[in-house]
């Protein structure tokens, strides 16, 4: 009996405890308006490094470290990837991609109300969000509580995943870095 009642309160304490982070979790994201950050992404194996600025809501800019001057950018409605490697130029709806997802604060916000968390190497907290069959895994810092990065399938459903580091909370920024670049065309 004691062994139960042991196990009871260990299972009562977790939980108080998930419960405690998640709430920190979600004040710490409502006081961001933006983000600026250094990233690590993988996509299939391969792997890009760059800088990226999201304003929220649905705004993103990011300069990949690559001598092709690859950008991504979102002005809160499409989506460009822009690369000099063979000229290349695309655009994307952004409702239509995963991105939409974690630039959408709201919905984030939304989502992390009514999702479990789940604690890992005892150090992140992931929540899984779906939304219009879309889903996003992000991942927050256990203990500073900050948005560390995301996991999805990209547009061509390839796995990929996202990790942020160096980031600045609330900075001054440039509104015309979120105006989409013109084809080379």
């Amino acid at each position: 009996m004691r062994i139960l009642s042991f196990i009871f309160i260990f299972l009562l304490f977790q939980n108080i405890s998930h419960a405690g982070v998640k709430k920190e979790i979600i004040n710490k994201f409502k006081t961001i308006n933006n983000l600026t950050f250094k990233f690590k992404q993988n996509t299939n194996e391969k792997e890009e490094e760059g800088k990226c600025i999201i304003k929220y809501s649905k705004k993103i800019y990011c300069r990949y470290k690559s001598k092709f001057n690859k950008i991504l950018v979102s002005n809160g409605k499409s989506l460009v990837v822009k690369s000099d490697k063979n000229k290349q130029y695309y655009v994307y709806p952004l409702k239509k991609t995963p991105l939409e997802i974690i630039l959408d604060k709201d919905l984030v916000l939304e989502k992390l109300e009514i999702s479990e968390g789940r604690l890992i190497d005892n150090r992140y907290y992931n929540f899984s969000i779906n939304d219009k069959n879309r889903v996003i895994n992000i991942f927050f810092d256990k203990k500073s509580f900050n948005l560390i990065g995301w996991q999805t399938e990209d547009i061509y459903q390839n796995l990929s995943a996202t990790y942020i580091y160096d980031f600045k909370i609330n900075q001054n920024i440039d509104e015309k870095l979120f105006n989409l670049p013109k084809s080379h065309n």
